[in-house]
């Protein structure tokens, strides 16, 4: 009698176990057929698109000097081009491609705008980049001066050598991210340094 419970127990493990995997199997193929800008992106209609792009930015906030930057004044200063940087949003489903971008680093922005420190200790400030419709991204100081990250953060102006035009003129984005949907700022309006108290 045992060991035909043992043989019972197995059997309905097995049949509960084929279950979850068919189960969990359709609801990633429905995942992945599912069309990517309604499970990583805000809808917004196409006629309300233009309401939101943004043609300049503004870095302020603990700064020295308040500096306004647009398209133009980002190619002047040093670019970089970065090759084949998806944007992959948290869900793990890549929803743009593009074989380059170009931008500057967020580093060399900020500091064109000086960040008013009290000496060189005083590094409790957060770094937040928003977005015309409110959306936010925050770096810490030490992420953007004393970690990679600060080498990987830029300002992009130009998608596959075109002007970024549904997004607004510039976006940001962090290239290490793991997933670099969450921290990719489009419509970007101004990038605001505040102390942390």
């Amino acid at each position: 009698m045992k060991p035909l419970s043992i043989k019972i127990i197995i059997a309905l493990y097995i049949i509960i176990a084929s279950c979850n995997s068919a189960t969990s199997s359709k609801s990633e193929e429905k995942l992945a057929n599912k069309d990517s800008a309604d499970l990583c992106l805000k809808p917004v209609a196409a006629s309300d698109t233009a309401k939101f792009i943004s043609k300049q930015i503004i870095i302020k906030g603990d700064v020295e000097r308040e500096v306004i930057l647009t398209v133009d004044s980002l190619k002047k200063m040093q670019t970089k081009i970065l090759n084949n940087l998806n944007v992959v949003c948290q869900t793990g489903i890549t929803t743009s491609k593009h074989k380059t971008k170009t931008g500057v680093l967020l580093k060399d922005i900020i500091d064109k705008a000086g960040i008013k420190k009290t000496n060189h200790k005083d590094r409790n400030f957060v770094i937040v980049a928003r977005a015309t419709d409110n959306y936010k991204a925050t770096f810490s100081w030490a992420e953007i001066y004393n970690n990679p990250t600060g080498e990987n953060t830029y300002v992009l102006f130009e998608e596959d050598g075109q002007p970024i035009k549904t997004h607004g003129d510039m976006k940001l984005i962090c290239a290490n991210d793991i997933k670099t949907g969450p921290r990719q700022v489009i419509w970007l309006k101004s990038i605001e340094i505040n102390r942390i108290n």
